[in-house]
């Protein structure tokens, strides 16, 4: 039995002034599904993170996450951001726990920090639990801001570029350690990159959007074990060529750059 859908965008329209996002915009994205969203520069991947959060209004369509709009079921999503934003007054076990502070309204903080210890060795850092973010490397602050977004135990994880300002070595990594925290708590994945090898790797499916005004151009069923190989693993790399060769395409006639938050309106 396939799996049931978790997200549904069902003709999405948005529009920024007089510049037009979306137009009718449909996808799914299936429960405990590792999905990564890729497109050309501008053309609104992670403004559709945000839609799907609940922190961006639109203009048409439905979204419904776990059947409801996204207002009434942010609390099943997390959110990591390219950035890891923690605060750098706590130390990473307390960076850890303050999002779960922040949204339980009588948080058990002696519970919350059980579960914080857990989390920091599934990620890898339970010997940097009382370091500050100034002791830490991006990599590690990466993974503090993954094991926060965990705690809370959303359904859905949404993950804004994580790596992408991390060098080569250390998003190899990361790469694989987020397959593996995947694999370990079945929760649903929507992951935007603009990096196809990354994509490749990671993904279950690939939505691949198209230049302004966005729709979906293609899926892409990426039904590989793990852990995955480029270099050793011919069906990968020609997923891959044929991915580049439509990214190139599609940047050629793409010039447009992704709205600034500035004309980006939260939803109340």
């Amino acid at each position: 039995m396939e799996p049931a859908p978790v997200i549904q965008i069902d003709r999405l329209n948005l529009q920024f002034q007089a510049q037009s996002i979306y137009r009718d915009l449909s996808l799914t994205i299936k429960r405990n599904e590792f999905a990564c969203i890729v497109g050309p520069s501008g053309c609104g991947k992670s403004t559709l993170l945000r839609v799907i959060g609940g922190l961006l209004g639109y203009d048409g369509g439905t979204v419904a996450v776990n059947g409801l709009p996204p207002s009434q079921s942010w609390e099943s999503m997390s959110y990591v951001f390219q950035s890891p934003r923690l605060v750098p007054w706590r130390d990473a076990l307390d960076n850890v726990v303050l999002g779960a502070e922040l949204r339980l309204k009588r948080p058990d903080r002696k519970a919350l920090r059980t579960r914080a210890v857990g989390l920091l060795d599934l990620v890898g850092l339970s010997r940097e639990a009382g370091k500050f973010p100034a002791m830490l490397s991006g990599g590690e602050r990466q993974r503090v801001a993954i094991a926060r977004a965990l705690l809370v135990d959303p359904d859905i994880i949404l993950m804004d570029e994580p790596f992408s300002a991390l060098d080569l070595n250390t998003r190899a990594r990361l790469r694989s350690e987020i397959s593996f925290i995947w694999s370990k708590t079945d929760k649903t994945v929507v992951f935007v990159t603009h990096d196809v090898e990354e994509a490749v790797l990671l993904a279950d499916r690939i939505i691949v959007l198209s230049g302004k005004p966005t729709r979906v151009r293609e899926t892409i069923l990426i039904d590989r074990p793990r852990p995955r190989d480029l270099r050793a693993d011919a069906v990968l790399m020609q997923i891959r060529r044929d991915l580049e060769d439509t990214m190139r395409e599609m940047e050629a006639h793409t010039p447009v750059t992704e709205p600034t938050r500035s004309q980006q309106v939260e939803t109340p």
